[in-house]
This record gives C-alpha cells, structure tokens and sequence, in this order.
C-alpha cells in the first residue's frame, strides 16, 4: 500500500495555532525515521507527503525530508496560487523532483466565494502546465462551490481530500451524501478514503460509519478514482494508526483484488506520477 496523505511537521506552538489543546498528542515533532517503520509494519511501501503550513518554506522542509527518506515518495507542497508571478514560484519548485502538486487550506478560508476567485483559479489552472496536480481540502457547506471550481478547472487533476469531510460528528450525513454525488460526473477529480474518523466526536466511532461513508465514495468515484490515506499523525487524535488501517480495510473487504490493488496503490502511482521502490 501506499499512504496518499500523510504529514511531517516540526512542531511551533504560534505557527500551529490548528493544534488546539484537545490535540494534544499532535504537539510533538513528527518526522519519517519515527513513522516509516509502524506503516512498514501495516504494509505501507511509501507516501505522500502533504503540507499542513501555508508556506514556502514548510513545501521546502517536505521535499528535503522527500530527499533524504526514501520512503516519501512524493510531496503536495503550499504555494501563494493566487500569486501575479505564481509562473516563476511553479517554475522554481519544478525543479525538484520529489513535488507533485500543492494544496491550499480552502476549509480555512471564511470567504463564502474564494474558490471562484479568478487569481485563484487562474492558479490552478497554470498548475497543469507544469505537469502538477492539486489537492482539494474543503468542508461540506462548501462542497457545491466546489463543483462550480472542479467544472470551470476541468483540465486539471484534481483530489477531494478527506471527501469532504463527512461530519460525523453532528452524526447527521444525509446533505453531505446528497451534495457530494454531484463529483461523479467529473472523471478530472479523484479523492482519498482518508481523515473519515477526525471528524467523529472522540475515538467512540463505529465501523458501520466508515462502512456508509466508503461505500458512498464507492458510489460516486468508483475503484478508479480512489486512494487511501492515513492522514497521520491527524488520525490520532480519534485512532490509532493500526485501527484506521483495520476499518479501511474492513469496509473495502468486498471489493476483489484487483479494484483493491488501485484503491491501495496504483491510483496514487498514477495520479501522483510516483516512481515507486
């Protein structure tokens, strides 16, 4: 298996205000040495590393640690997509080998309208350009913004991270359910079977839940447009890392080999362009 989402991070208490003290397992220094032999041990051949800072330096920190483990075999880094000079930034980054694409923290952002801000997509579309796709982190009451983004942006690949972010939580996912149907019909988007049990309440959460939340994913992007996740060390504040693993595969247990073998690897080979070990 390869983990499409996992994340690396010296820890700085003013720069990670998102760790609130109810993370509190999450205010250590994670880096690979620590976490690559407990996903060796789960059968994990390698990742994807994913950036949790909106900043340059925190996409340069990544594709140095990529460089130095070879367990990371890829990295989605940060970069100012809304940027008049984002050629030169995309131009610069293309030069090491290890980056794949980047993300921007749009759950974050309060604007009702920001994934329909032209500097935004105008971005986003020049990713392609440079061969380089972009990963899509959102909450649910922004899910149908970002179908209007995904249309207008359909040229480019795309991942929903964390689909959406069911929320578990409120134990209430029928809108959820309802609105993200609409990403079946965009074959450009992909998305990853990750971050399902952060959104739960605590570490009470149910198999049957991540069942009905897979098997949505199922529905929408079928075995050809999906990946797994760890989504670690975040998964830990509502799992362990064994116990994630264990439930995902549990609720894929009916898929057959080969829509495994893509759901487990080769959907992220490709969509990454990783060159694998």
């Amino acid at each position: 298996m390869i983990d499409a989402h996992q994340h690396f991070w010296n820890y700085n208490e003013e720069r990670d205000t998102w760790i609130t003290p109810k993370m509190s397992v999450l205010r250590s220094d994670y880096y690979p040495n620590y976490s690559e032999p407990l996903f060796k041990a789960q059968g994990f051949t390698g990742c994807v590393a994913v950036q949790a800072d909106s900043s340059e330096e925190e996409t340069l920190f990544l594709l140095a640690l990529a460089e130095q483990n070879e367990f990371i075999q890829g990295v989605v880094g940060w970069v100012d997509l809304q940027s008049a000079n984002i050629e030169d930034r995309l131009a610069y980054f293309s030069q090491f080998e290890a980056i794949k694409g980047f993300r921007h923290i749009v759950q974050g952002e309060k604007d009702p309208n920001f994934l329909a801000r032209k500097e935004f997509i105008r971005g986003v579309k020049t990713l392609r350009s440079f061969d380089l796709s972009y990963d899509l982190l959102i909450y649910p009451h922004q899910i149908k913004s970002a179908i209007t983004f995904c249309e207008t942006c359909d040229d480019q690949k795309i991942v929903l991270d964390h689909l959406a972010k069911a929320p578990l939580k409120s134990g209430n996912i029928q809108e959820w359910k309802k609105d993200i149907q609409s990403f079946a019909k965009l074959s450009h988007v992909s998305a990853k079977i990750s971050g399902i049990v952060t959104e739960a309440a605590d570490q009470s959460w149910t198999q049957d839940q991540v069942n009905e939340i897979v098997g949505v994913a199922l529905d929408v992007f079928g075995p050809d447009r999906l990946m797994i996740g760890s989504d670690y060390p975040v998964v830990l504040v509502n799992s362990s890392l064994e116990r994630w693993v264990q439930s995902f595969q549990e609720a894929l247990s009916s898929l057959s080999g080969t829509e495994k073998d893509k759901i487990y690897h080769k959907n992220v080979t490709e969509f990454y362009q990783l060159e694998t070990l």
